[in-house]
């Protein structure tokens, strides 16, 4: 239960968590339609993944600067105008069907994005009690990946609607294709321009730290959890990007229809696990026992998806009949499924490794976000692997090595105070 100081503010974290998931999460769409769209092949259209991500990891520590300036709350507006622009330059993208163009927009939106990422985590973390930081974050997670499954249909929905098949399309129906895609982003420019006066005027409280003589001597690299949390953030995003953003390409590979709008079902999933997350910790599960599970699970599902059905739909039937979806292979299904596996991994993280950071939070910050750099070497990584071996169905096993490092983190690497053996 959280107590009346920290609802105000979660409530207004929340609905930046639903921008990060709508617009990150629009991302497993654009790829196999700017695919069509660019006349892209598998390896090119993951550069989409790479130029939203790696924006991250250029402009994270410039950011923390400019927070540590602006403070918290006026960064978190910064951001939103940020996107705000990002969101503007699609209009241009979208008329010249232009892919670099639609890159410049993609990096931009993911600078803004790197700003309210590194202000709102540690926001979330510090205002409550450090031991239940998973939990909140897993109510901020349920409505990032809500955006998430809704992005998708949306786009779908409005984007795709009376078009058919992507495939075999004319020069000239591609262009009227591209063409539907600036109202959307016009809407989203205006309502991310509403969102900057909603925070600027808002009763958010400003972040203070308690100043410790012994941590403000320390250089943020000289503590080895935050350093090792990095690198687990590092692999889990990588993945996690692969487990929504290809499944779309895999589903289209495969000749499922509306592969799409295949995202929302690992998103779904992503949903059920930030449920387990909010009602379970801290009472019935410890961040570092929640962190090994999810380890654990995503390699099980990866070298499900390796040895499962590309045509039976067993597995499917059993999960999705219910909304009758039957159509869906197996292993599909195993890849959605990582989505449940990779909810806790964020959530857990975060807090193991921030820890006592006091005033170095932001510096924190910041390092674990340029981590994010992993959705955009890994799936670009992947797409690569899958290009060249024409098998993308093995190619997702590359993923059991970033399962691995993170159940490390879980069972020791949180837990090394000092580089030097003690």
């Amino acid at each position: 239960m959280q107590s009346k100081s920290t609802l105000v503010p979660m409530a207004i974290i929340g609905v930046l968590f639903f921008i990060f998931g709508f617009v990150t999460w629009l991302n497993g769409s654009l790829i196999p339609f700017l695919k069509v769209i660019c006349n892209l092949n598998e390896f090119q259209a993951l550069f989409v993944t790479f130029a939203f991500y790696i924006a991250y990891t250029v402009m994270a520590l410039p950011m923390a600067y400019l927070l540590e300036k602006t403070g918290y709350k006026n960064g978190m507006a910064l951001g939103l105008a940020i996107m705000a622009v990002g969101s503007l330059i699609f209009i241009p993208a979208a008329q010249s069907a232009n892919f670099i163009l639609f890159l410049v927009a993609l990096f931009t939106l993911g600078t803004g994005l790197t700003v309210l990422q590194s202000a709102s985590n540690p926001y979330i973390v510090c205002i409550g009690d450090i031991k239940s930081a998973a939990m909140r974050i897993s109510i901020m997670g349920l409505i990032n990946k809500g955006a998430g499954v809704v992005a998708p249909l949306l786009f779908s929905a409005f984007i795709l609607s009376g078009i058919g098949s992507l495939e075999d399309l004319t020069s000239e129906a591609k262009e009227i294709l591209a063409s539907k895609l600036i109202t959307p982003y016009i809407i989203m420019a205006v309502v991310l321009s509403g969102l900057i006066v909603l925070v600027k005027f808002s009763s958010l409280p400003e972040l203070e730290f308690a100043k410790d003589d012994e941590v403000e001597q320390k250089s943020i690299f000289e503590f080895p959890r935050v350093v090792l949390g990095a690198a687990a953030l590092f692999f889990y995003v990588g993945i996690e990007v692969i487990a929504g953003d290809t499944i779309g390409l895999y589903g289209q590979s495969l000749g499922v229809e509306n592969y799409t709008s295949l995202t929302s079902f690992t998103m779904s999933f992503m949903v059920f696990g930030y449920l387990v997350g909010v009602f379970f910790i801290p009472k019935y599960l410890s961040q570092e026992n929640a962190l090994q599970g999810s380890a654990i699970l995503g390699i099980l599902f990866l070298v499900s998806v390796a040895i499962s059905s590309t045509q039976s739909n067993t597995i499917s039937e059993i999960l999705w009949g219910y909304s009758g979806v039957r159509t869906i292979p197996d292993s599909i299904t195993f890849v959605a499924l990582l989505g449940f596996a990779n909810a806790l991994v964020w959530p857990t993280i975060w807090p193991l490794a921030l820890e006592g950071l006091g005033r170095h939070t932001a510096k924190g910050s910041a390092l674990l976000i340029m981590a994010i750099a992993g959705g955009a070497i890994l799936p670009l990584l992947f797409g690569k692997i899958a290009q060249t071996s024409g098998d993308m169905q093995s190619t997702y096993l590359i993923g059991i090595v970033c399962y691995a490092f993170i159940l490390f983190y879980a069972i020791k690497g949180h837990k090394i105070s000092s580089w030097r053996s003690e």
